[in-house]
């Protein structure tokens, strides 16, 4: 008899409320001594949670279920079980996790994204994902709730003004290459995935955010030099960032790296930073600065232009070559 009730209490649909008190209570118990038994209840509650949020192949969500289950979690505070705990998990549960994270934050309530506004108000949370960066066993997790963060203009921002930002600029140079490649592709999205918020970080954040870009295109790390100068050819020609670009170019010590650049062994390497070069000489407001240095090292560049490496079928990488190479060559001295 006492079985049969068991079985017919599990068989129960639970209430939005229970689910998550129930997840809540599993991860509290994970540093008793009852962990290993909790591990196990919240390895079965994340695979349920996972089920109700996203069906179960047959079945589609509950739509108002799962806004009361994300209202409840957000209620709860069981978002910050879930960051807290993350290194505690196993592959399988994590799994399970990131993916119940993904939907949470997609959750509208009532015109809000109520997961998104947890997160804002607890910002230690974007600081807790970024420096797990250096766990390599959830690196990736990590990475993709971040990526997931940063749909949204508002958590966007929350991290390009953090002190946590800086840690991307070691982040893309970490000796496991799945890790760094994961965090280069966690910063590419900071940088492009909302355009007004990017442009006034940059506007002002622009010494302190191209100092720290400087020691990538410079590194000795080929990997790296050849991923920065690649975005950075990329980022600078976006319509969104002309203001930014616009700057940029009429900087020395920033033509001086891409004739750097230019001399590297790397074919690769050498064709991006002929991008960013081209602008500089291609700008008609050149400053004065500018044209000394391109006049100073004239011959060193036109021999370098003429040298760049092309492949056939690059028609129009000739054709802007040989148009800065007649740039260069027509420049005189500016009157003083």
């Amino acid at each position: 008899m006492s079985f049969f009730f068991r079985m017919a209490s599990r068989l129960r649909p639970s209430t939005p409320e229970e689910v998550v008190r129930s997840i809540k209570d599993s991860f509290h118990a994970l540093h008793t001594k009852t962990g290993a038994k909790a591990l196990e209840e919240v390895e079965k509650n994340l695979s349920s949670l996972r089920q109700m949020l996203s069906g179960d192949g047959e079945a589609e969500p509950n739509h108002e279920q799962v806004l009361q289950i994300t209202l409840e979690i957000c209620k709860e505070d069981v978002l910050s079980l879930f960051v807290q705990n993350l290194p505690s998990l196993g592959w399988g549960v994590r799994k399970d996790l990131v993916h119940c994270w993904c939907i949470l934050l997609r959750q509208k309530v009532d015109e809000s994204y109520c997961c998104v506004k947890y997160i804002e108000n607890h910002l230690e949370l974007l600081d807790f994902l970024v420096g797990c960066y250096k766990n390599l066993d959830v690196a990736l997790n990590c990475g993709n709730m971040l990526r997931e963060c940063l749909k949204y203009p508002a958590l966007t921002k929350c991290i390009l003004e953090s002190s946590s930002f800086e840690l991307f600029f070691e982040y893309v140079e970490l000796p496991n290459f799945d890790i760094a490649s994961d965090a280069l592709n966690t910063f590419k999205d900071l940088l492009t995935k909302h355009e007004t918020v990017v442009s006034e970080f940059l506007s002002s954040h622009y010494e302190q955010f191209f100092e720290l870009y400087t020691r990538l295109l410079t590194s000795t790390n080929y990997v790296t030099r050849r991923q920065s100068v690649k975005f950075l050819s990329e980022f600078l020609l976006e319509a969104p960032n002309s203001r930014i670009m616009k700057r940029y170019i009429t900087e020395v010590r920033f033509l001086n790296i891409m004739i750097t650049l230019l001399k590297d062994s790397s074919k690769n390497i050498r064709i991006c930073a002929f991008h960013v070069f081209k602008v500089f000489v291609a700008n008609p407001n050149k400053p004065r600065s500018i044209i000394e240095a391109l006049i100073e090292n004239r011959r060193e560049l036109l021999k370098l232009l003429q040298n760049l490496p092309t492949s056939k079928g690059e028609d129009e990488l000739d054709e802007e070559r040989n148009l800065i190479t007649q740039e260069i060559q027509k420049l005189a001295c500016p009157s003083a």
